[in-house]
């Protein structure tokens, strides 16, 4: 259903769009949220949903969807302060609890009903399984795991730019003649939007039509992993990661003992991931996190595109590594051509100095 961007003048490049799928107007965001919470990828996606909506001259609309007793009139809201111009709100007792069916009616019904010309979902568990299952429904295109967003001037189209080939090469895809145009983004891939307090909107609200017989999965419990070690890579400030350069797990330990002097969180690379020394939820890249923190110290790790994806929009980048011409050294802020076995140790006693002496002068 989607196609790759062709360059000027081929065709398809000046496809016209058939004429009742011209009336698909809008840019959408399925506000995706839990127990009480919106996840920040939704604010972050309706950010990138205000900028392409100002290109396109059209407005923004946020759907939300749950049980009776959730508290969407108040997410409405904060989408409103956030850049949403509508909220399309449908309370319904089988939404209480994602599942993929009732999920997939209420968001296929409202496409249907009021259609947008783009939909775009966060690149989460739920936001994935949303969307593919919306997608094929609609009998539309998606594009999954965008890294940048864009509208294309000769057609008016999403064009929506991705990793491919395991990370190698970025590929920018059109769904050209077909409506609604879709498209998921990991968190912290899109900056955070300013929130703008007072800003208001119009809510519409919808009917699901659906009840519990009608649906095959049930929703028996909640039980929450209290006892799972969980990492806050996506939104920590500060991360030191390593990479292969740094060659034995034993040596992998310098990151953990400057994070710690930093209060920061530990990353990897792909192969350190593969190799063992550290958990798959530590890895940074185009299969692991998108990160963008405020400081990210990057020892040992090349700078292969794989892993640049997932933090090059970092505020300071800071790189660590032997051979001078490594990649990362083409984007990040500050480089050291070192070994980062040296490095690191003597970045974790200065940190650590310079911490106690600010400490000693606050008391």
């Amino acid at each position: 259903m989607s196609e790759a961007k062709k360059p000027a003048g081929r065709a398809g490049r000046n496809l016209e769009l058939p004429e009742h799928l011209k009336a698909y107007k809008g840019v959408w965001v399925f506000i995706e949220h839990d127990r009480g919470s919106v996840h920040p990828v939704s604010w972050e996606l309706l950010g990138a949903a205000r900028r392409l909506a100002d290109t396109l001259g059209v407005g923004v609309s946020g759907v939300l969807m749950g049980g009776p007793d959730e508290p969407l009139q108040d997410h409405a809201q904060e989408a409103f302060r956030f850049g949403a111009d509508t909220c399309y709100l449908m309370h319904d007792p089988v939404l209480k609890g994602y599942r993929n069916e009732p999920f997939t009616k209420g968001l296929t019904d409202l496409v249907n009903q009021y259609q947008p010309e783009i939909l775009l979902l966060g690149a989460t568990t739920m936001g994935r399984d949303l969307a593919g299952s919306v997608a094929t429904t609609l009998q539309t295109g998606l594009t999954a795991d965008c890294t940048e967003l864009n509208i294309d001037p000769a057609t008016r189209a999403l064009a929506a730019t991705r990793p491919t080939f395991g990370g190698s090469l970025l590929c920018t895809i059109m769904t050209l003649a077909y409506r609604p145009q879709m498209a998921t983004c990991r968190p912290r891939v899109m900056p955070m939007p300013q929130r703008q307090e007072g800003r208001s909107g119009s809510i519409v609200t919808a009917t699901l039509g659906m009840v519990e017989t009608d649906i095959v999965t049930k929703l028996l419990d909640f039980i929450p992993d209290a006892d799972r070690d969980t990492v806050n890579l996506t939104y920590a400030d500060i991360i030191v990661s390593g990479g292969k350069g740094l060659k034995t797990p034993d040596n992998f330990k310098l990151v953990w003992d400057l994070a710690k002097v930093l209060g920061a969180e530990v990353g990897a690379t792909r192969p350190v991931v593969q190799a063992g020394w550290v958990e798959a939820e530590r890895q940074v890249g185009q299969t692991g996190k998108t990160v963008r923190p405020k400081l990210y110290i990057a020892a040992g790790i090349s700078g292969a595109i794989q892993h640049r994806v997932g933090m090059q929009d970092a505020d300071c980048i800071v790189a660590i590594n032997t051979d001078a011409n490594a990649p990362i050294f083409d984007f990040a802020h500050h480089g050291i051509v070192g070994n980062a076995l040296q490095v690191l140790p003597a970045l974790t006693e200065a940190f650590r100095t310079h911490l106690s002496r600010r400490v000693r002068q606050a008391a």
